[in-house]
């Protein structure tokens, strides 16, 4: 065995029960696995989060987006579209009109994000992540139908069962001149209200989903489109298949995948961890002052045993590395208690929900957490440094001791 980690471990293994000493060592210990225990499950409930957003972003957004570089529409035609159907990897590709809209329920009115879409958007697998009432349907032509986010319903008091009133949608559009007819100045188109969704506040309070035509009539968009909204087979690799589009659209279009859509949102997530993660970890540090003081003051009554040492030829490295190592005893226990017990309380939170969110209808019970292999190893990371600091001092002082003078 190493002879400095053999003396080091000797120290902390000290059967004085009354010694300040080490009990001041089981307190540091005691801090350094609280502090690693926190980070572990702080870290894992922001990952949980954020996996929890881009998972419901993902129900309602599409895999990759098209949209123009300038303006917000660009003209389509077939043969345009079938080039980009014919990309590898796409599997559907759905068209969107999308702008602001006045609509009207009975005696309510909203302006609200009037979403027309090809009838192929269902088959992106839509609202699997959400909460969902009513048909799922667009309609046809002739009778198009409309899924309300479930703000807009609440706002607009939509009853689905209500076969009398239908939803009313009215957009802006240029008058004639001389014109004083106020129906000259928007163009009115009604359709029949049929499933709600609940996915994020962001889309429950803004999103009506129309079907492309009805839009198209609406908005007098004609071939212009606002989107291309992109799914991905399964079985290629989604930023492959973006590159691909991206080289083959050019400057004049972006193409977005889901996080890149909310990229400012999970953004400030990954700030906030970074945060989170900064200030628990000089909270950790404060904790490892005690391996500071219980070092030092080992140090102090250790005096005799150090010149001993430094007289039977023993090197002043020697001594550091008995201190350092004594300090890296007390941490990495500490931490290993605290990974380990972080760890299974993220499992049991995982697998039991052990704690609510405390909200009734929502789209998870509990909160969730997601343990990721580097949020160890960072954690640990900073175990390994603080110990290091904490530990120098103390052994370069004990290091200094003069044999004559304590022997």
């Amino acid at each position: 065995m190493n002879l400095s980690f053999f003396i080091a471990a000797r120290y902390f293994r000290s059967k004085k029960k009354r010694n300040f000493i080490t009990v001041l060592s089981r307190i540091s210990m005691i801090g350094v696995a609280v502090g690693t225990m926190a980070l572990v499950i702080v870290l894992s409930v922001f990952n949980g989060l954020e996996d929890l957003i881009k998972s419901l972003y993902a129900s309602f957004d599409a895999e990759l987006k098209v949209e123009p570089s300038l303006g917000k529409s660009f003209e389509v035609t077939e043969e345009w579209l079938e080039s980009i159907r014919q990309t590898p990897g796409v599997e559907v590709l759905t068209e969107v009109i999308e702008d602001n809209a006045l609509f009207r329920f009975g005696e309510n009115q909203l302006v609200a994000t009037l979403k027309g879409v090809s009838d192929n958007f269902l088959e992106q697998g839509r609202f699997e992540k959400g909460i969902f009432a009513g048909e799922m349907s667009l309609g046809t032509g002739a009778q198009p139908f409309a899924l309300v986010g479930r703000g807009v319903s609440y706002y607009l008091l939509i009853d689905l069962e209500n076969e009398f009133d239908l939803l009313q949608a009215y957009y802006p559009k240029a008058p004639r001149s001389g014109s004083i007819d106020p129906s000259s100045m928007y163009n009115r188109e009604v359709l029949r209200p049929v499933g709600i969704f609940s996915i994020e506040k962001q889309f429950d309070d803004e999103y009506i989903i129309v079907p492309l035509e009805f839009a198209q009539r609406l908005m007098n968009y004609g071939d212009k489109r606002t989107a291309l909204e992109i799914k991905v087979r399964p079985d290629y690799d989604i930023r492959k298949v973006k590159r691909d589009l991206r080289a083959k659209l050019g400057e004049a279009f972006t193409v977005k995948d889901t996080d890149e859509q909310h990229a400012s949102l999970l953004m400030t997530i990954r700030l906030e961890k970074l945060f989170v993660f900064i200030t628990l970890t000089f909270i950790l540090a404060v904790a490892s002052f005690n391996i500071f003081f219980s070092l030092s003051m080992l140090a102090i009554e250790k005096k005799k045993d150090t010149a001993v040492l430094l007289s039977m030829g023993a090197t002043e490295s020697l001594i550091k590395a008995i201190y350092i190592k004594q300090g890296a005893i007390i941490a990495f226990s500490g931490a290993l208690v605290g990974l380990l017990v972080g760890f299974v309380v993220c499992w049991l939170q995982d697998t039991f929900g052990l704690v609510s969110l405390g909200v009734t209808s929502s789209i998870v019970d509990s909160y969730p957490v997601k343990m990721m292999l580097s949020d160890f190893m960072f954690t640990s990371l900073s175990v390994i440094i603080i110990t290091f600091m904490a530990s120098y001092r103390p052994a370069l002082i004990a290091s200094r001791v003069k044999t004559v003078e304590h022997l």
